[in-house]
Order: structure tokens, then sequence, then C-alpha cells
């Protein structure tokens, strides 16, 4: 949501998200999640793999394994025979040290990626008239949210309808103790965020 729907009455919120209190038909639900993309944070561009070997070989601890390596060439040349066995076994121990970092690494990254996937947080919701579990990620504007005690709020929303209820906004706006909340249309121009009581 954007704008200032605090200063608005719920209905007017709705109507201005082409919603109603019965929620969105499923065909529009598609249309927004093409025209508006997941609710999600957007994710960091991953490395390919030749820039995360990359990034192993800048190691501090391979650097100075690399420079042995040469070392090693340059001081059997000035003694006037070169040998190449030293320097081959240390750059074969680097490469394979970095091999199996990036190895290593992308496992990690595919079990956090599993992880995440089995805990992806749901809400419920009204579409079609009907209240329905989805995927957080799959809400769009102009959706009903229904919350309960404890539930995580999953995304912007005006309040329609509340029964004496309570927010935890410490990471938001830094008060330590649980808000009162109202469906109640404020009046005034510019709101303070802590202040908007009918937003969660």
């Amino acid at each position: 949501m954007a704008g200032k729907e605090y200063l608005e009455s719920g209905d007017s919120v709705i109507e201005s998200l082409g919603s109603s209190r019965e929620g969105l038909s499923t065909a529009e639900v598609g249309k927004r999640l093409e025209e508006y993309g997941r609710n999600k944070l957007e994710e960091k561009k991953k490395d390919g793999i030749v820039k995360q070997f990359l990034s192993k070989l800048a190691d501090p601890m391979l650097i100075i394994l690399m420079i042995a390596a040469v070392l090693s060439v340059v001081t059997s040349y000035a003694s006037g025979e070169v040998e190449w066995s030293d320097a081959i076994i240390i750059l074969v121990v680097v490469l394979i040290n970095a091999v199996l970092g990036v190895v290593q690494e992308s496992k990690a990254e595919k079990a956090i990626e599993a992880l995440q996937n089995m805990s992806k947080a749901k809400s419920k919701v009204k579409r079609d008239g009907k209240q329905m579990t989805v995927e957080s990620e799959e809400l769009v504007p102009g959706d009903i949210i229904e919350l309960e005690a404890g539930d995580s709020v999953p995304a912007d929303a005006r309040i329609l309808y509340s029964a004496s209820i309570k927010a935890e906004e410490a990471a938001l706006t830094g008060e330590s103790v649980p808000v009162d909340k109202s469906s109640d249309t404020l009046t005034g121009n510019e709101i303070p965020l802590g202040d908007r009581r009918n937003m969660v």
C-alpha cells in the first residue's frame, strides 16, 4: 500500500484498491501477481561459479601459497636448475582447496534454500468470499488479510475491523510495548508512523 490510507475510511481504501470485503477473485489475484510481483524482499543476485572460485583464490593464505610457489621456481632458476615439482604441488593444493570451498558453499546454500521453502510464512486471506490459507509471498494489493493473536503481519495493511487488537511494533518504531490498534479513520494531515493506529 502507498499513500495516506490511514486518513481514509476502510471502505474507501477497499474501493481505491478495486477490492471488496469478500476479497479478490482468484483470477484477479493472478493478474495482480503478474503486475506487482511476489510479496517478498528482492533477493541478492548470487555469484556465478567462476566468481565464487576466484573469490576463494583471493583468500590471503592461498595468495601466500601461490607466492611461495613462484618464489620456489625463481630460487631454483637462480641456482641454475629449474625445479617445478614444489611449485606444481603447491598450485594443485591451492586449486583443490578453492574447488572444495566452492562445492561446500554451494551445498550450504542449497540446504538453506530447502529450509526456507519448508518454513515459508502462511497467511489467512479472504478470496472469492471464502477464508483460505496461502503463502505470504502470494499476497497482492487488495487482499483481505485475517489476523489472529500471535500472527505475524505479512504486509502493510489498513485495519478494516478489529476486536481489542494490539501490535508489537518494536522493530518498526522502537516502542517496547504492544500498541493498541483500531479501525477508526484518523484525522490530521501528516501523522507520524508510530501514531498510525489503524495501520499494521
